[in-house]
This record gives C-alpha cells, sequence and structure tokens, in this order.
C-alpha cells in the first residue's frame, strides 16, 4: 500500500522495511514468553492502580483531617462534643 505511493527512494526503503515488519508480526504466532510477559504486565498495572487508589485514600483522609482541625470550636474540647446520642447522665438513677 504504502509502496505504490511516490516518494524518495529512502522513504521507499524504509516502507518496505515496516511492511515486511508488518507482515512478520501478522504471521507469528505468539509464543509462552508473550503470553507471560502480557500476564506480567497486567498484574503489575493492576498493582500500580491499587496502590494509586491507596495513596489517594490516605492523602484524602489526612487532609480531611486537618481540614476538621482547623474548624474546631471551644465545645470539641468536651469529652462528647458533636455526639449523636443521648445525655450521658440520662437515666442513671441520680
Amino acid at each position: 500500500m504504502i509502496l505504490r505511493m511516490k516518494f524518495g527512494k529512502r522513504t521507499q526503503e524504509i516502507a518496505r522495511k515496516f511492511e515486511a515488519m508488518a507482515h512478520k508480526m501478522e504471521t507469528s504466532e505468539p509464543t509462552e514468553q508473550d503470553a507471560t510477559h502480557q500476564i506480567v504486565a497486567l498484574v503489575g498495572w493492576a498493582t500500580a492502580a491499587a496502590g494509586a487508589v491507596a495513596l489517594g485514600l490516605f492523602v484524602g483522609r489526612e487532609l480531611r483531617y486537618r481540614y476538621k482541625f482547623k474548624r474546631r470550636t471551644p465545645y470539641d474540647f468536651y469529652s462528647h462534643s458533636g455526639d449523636k446520642m443521648q445525655d450521658v447522665e440520662y437515666s442513671v438513677g441520680v
């Protein structure tokens, strides 16, 4: 296909080499080493993705803690401040 176009001699030589390589790749069957390489690459990408997610969760948690710490009120110093439960002394019998 590329060889039918009109180019210089150097470009035609490169095109011949490229088409020969493409034909060789089409006719060759995948070897055991190629399959192993693909599996290792897949595991590597999955591990990198899991590491990126873990790093993002860790950084996000730290940023949230810092945000909450900077916006605390004087009432946050009490032991049960912000709890959504009933009063601690409720039905103690006193």
